[in-house]
């Protein structure tokens, strides 16, 4: 009870008299749902272009053998969102972003560290060591390269298990 009520009433109660000066409670308690934006966070929903700008992808030097195989990839993440948009919405985009990061939106105040993407290469394709693994202390995520977009689109992010969220 002192932590949540009595150790920030006096706070509170500054806030309230604050908020009187102009009779600006007034106007929030008439006009709540006008005044929403400004005190609640409604995140804005994700499209297949929110998180490719989202996500940093960091690849190899240019003109090494990696960096035309990471290139390939990245074309293949990209298709991959936009088919996830059109098929499943912004729900599964939702459960992408939950898979890197641990978070089903973007935070008010963004990430920290930034969203990334590298690569793991040269993995032998057995016993599920081509799935993708992701950090989320760091907000990064590591795809496999593979060379075929059906092999990305079934192996990639679909037979992850991500977090489920109730």
């Amino acid at each position: 009870m002192f932590q949540l009520v009595h150790r920030v009433s006096g706070a509170l109660q500054r806030f309230r008299e604050g908020m009187k000066t102009l009779s600006v409670l007034d106007a929030i308690r008439m006009h709540p749902d006008a005044f929403r934006p400004l005190f609640c966070h409604e995140p804005s929903p994700l499209t297949a272009d929110v998180l490719e700008q989202l996500f940093e992808i960091r690849l190899s030097a240019v003109g090494r053998n990696k960096r035309r195989a990471e290139e390939c990839v990245v074309a293949f993440w990209r298709d991959y969102l936009l088919d996830v948009e059109e098929q499943e919405g912004p729900l599964q985009l939702g459960g992408i972003l939950a898979f890197a990061t641990g978070a089903n939106d973007i935070p008010p105040l963004a990430f920290s560290p930034l969203p990334s993407g590298v690569f793991l290469h040269e993995l032998p394709l057995r016993q599920g060591r081509h799935l993708p693994t992701a950090n989320t202390c760091i907000n990064c995520f590591k795809l496999t390269v593979l060379k075929k977009f059906e092999d990305f689109k079934d192996f990639a992010l679909k037979n992850t298990q991500g977090f489920v969220q109730e």
